[in-house]
């Protein structure tokens, strides 16, 4: 079954301009964790991944429906959570979310040699925008720290401009290659 009655929903240009180091992702296991509308995990749905999406209120979600697509709705920040498995995923993809007690879920979530894709904004946002919450900004390299053994693939920090809405924002960016165990 394929996505039905899907909005329009264009994937964040960290995964479509990236070089991916791999030519298929048939069968790639991928978490969408915090998806909103999913936006990003419906990319690698069609790129032929499986793909779990994790959010506290799936509604944005409610039109997709698919043989290869997980949903939970859960609050990871809530207590009760329950844990993401270990060692589950090849891809996680993180967008726009930030809650530090998660962070060593989220590196244990992910197989040996599998990658952390994560996008989020920097202490810089609260100076021009929303965010500015310091507890959902990173501060200066905090996002390359968390994942400091991992292998760098991309690593950017500074000013991103969205061409659909004109905006910019501060973020950074990160896909790294977890090590072999």
């Amino acid at each position: 079954m394929s996505v039905i009655h899907a909005p329009i929903v264009t994937p964040a240009a960290l995964i479509t301009e990236f070089t991916w180091p791999v030519s298929r992702f048939d069968g790639l296991k991928v978490l969408d964790l915090a998806c909103g509308s999913g936006r990003n995990g419906l990319w690698f749905l069609a790129q032929g991944a499986e793909v779990t999406f994790i959010d506290r209120d799936l509604s944005a979600m409610s039109h997709i429906e698919h043989v290869n697509a997980r949903k939970y709705q859960w609050d990871l920040e809530a207590e009760a959570a329950p844990s993401l498995p270990i060692e589950e995923y090849d891809i996680v993809l993180v967008f726009n979310y930030l809650h530090r007690p998660l962070l060593p879920q989220i590196a244990k979530a992910i197989k040996a040699t599998g990658l952390i894709v994560y996008e989020t904004f920097t202490t810089q946002q609260a100076e021009s925008g929303r965010p500015r919450n310091p507890n959902f900004l990173l501060t200066e390299n905090e996002l390359k720290s968390a994942f400091a053994n991992w292998q760098p693939l991309h690593y950017f920090e500074g000013r991103l401009s969205d061409p659909q809405s004109t905006q910019s924002s501060y973020k950074a960016q990160l896909i790294a290659r977890k090590p072999k165990t």
